[in-house]
């Protein structure tokens, strides 16, 4: 089995099986992908989210605002928590920075909102989502002075070096990879995924963004997260159903509000590990 750990199924295309949510993700079902958690880019997206959570229970949802999104107003840490707990939040997030397009939204801003949802996510002993882009050592140093090294969190979508992913693992976080790793420009982040410990990934499609060789230009669905995991298993020279297993008990025991929902061997490793 297969887990999409960040997709945005409300946002979904309407290339990608007519919009249809429901067909969408019985596509994935079908190639084996069991579990998906779908990302809040606004607080105002939770009733949507969380919606989509209750007619699937495969899916799991998270709680936040994105750093280039503009709200009409900022968003407390109490506004943060309040949303995760009344929807059933397993995460906060996603937030964090992006210089990238810093002229979006102010740097200042962009870094006191960060604060806040890293404090939420302190609070409700949940994990964070973290959207970083050309921002890694401010990124870094916030995760160090507000992010709780129990808990942790995942850098998703990650496409800075080693290094930074190398910091951020001993700052108690993962590092997911999407289908930009299969791009023919990324020979780094191969690199990376054949340098990180396995049980220290994720894999994602971010869809409908990003997706992987050989739909790219396409509206992406998180049934292509199989060739994320493909790419990973050529890279290391190991099995797809090692990375497939791997990452999904790395999920279950990161987002461990989701975990008793876990398919039945899947929560027999977690048992083994003494995470169940």
């Amino acid at each position: 089995m297969f887990v999409d750990s960040h997709c945005h199924l409300d946002r979904l295309s309407d290339q990608t099986h007519g919009g249809d949510i429901a067909a969408t993700l019985a596509a994935a079902r079908a190639a084996h992908v069991s579990q998906f958690l779908a990302i809040a880019v606004t607080l105002e997206d939770m009733p949507q989210l969380a919606a989509i959570a209750r007619a699937h229970q495969d899916v799991a949802i998270s709680a936040g605002l994105h750093p280039l999104h503009t709200p009409v107003s900022e968003p407390s840490v109490a506004d943060i928590t309040d949303a995760a707990e009344q929807y059933g939040a397993v995460a906060i997030g996603e937030t964090g920075l992006d210089y990238h397009y810093a002229d979006s939204v102010p740097i200042d801003i962009q870094h006191e909102r960060f604060k806040r949802h890293l404090l939420a996510a302190r609070e409700l002993e949940l994990p964070v989502i973290v959207h970083t882009r050309e921002a890694k050592q401010d990124t870094l140093d916030l995760l160090r002075e507000h992010s709780d090294p129990r808990v942790g969190g995942v850098l998703h979508c990650f496409t800075e070096d080693l290094a930074m992913a190398r910091e951020a693992v001993a700052l108690g976080f993962y590092i997911s990879l999407s289908g930009i790793i299969t791009f023919r420009n990324a020979a780094p982040l191969r690199e990376l995924a054949r340098q990180l410990p396995l049980d220290r990934l994720l894999i994602e499609t971010d869809s409908p963004y990003l997706a992987p060789v050989p739909y790219r230009g396409k509206p992406n669905q998180p049934a292509w997260v199989v060739e994320v995991a493909e790419c990973i298993a050529n890279e290391r020279g190991i099995s797809v159903d090692e990375v497939a297993m791997q990452t999904s008990v790395n999920f279950y025991q990161l987002f461990r509000a989701a975990a008793p929902d876990a398919p039945a061997h899947v929560k027999q490793a977690l048992a083994q590990s003494g995470l169940l």
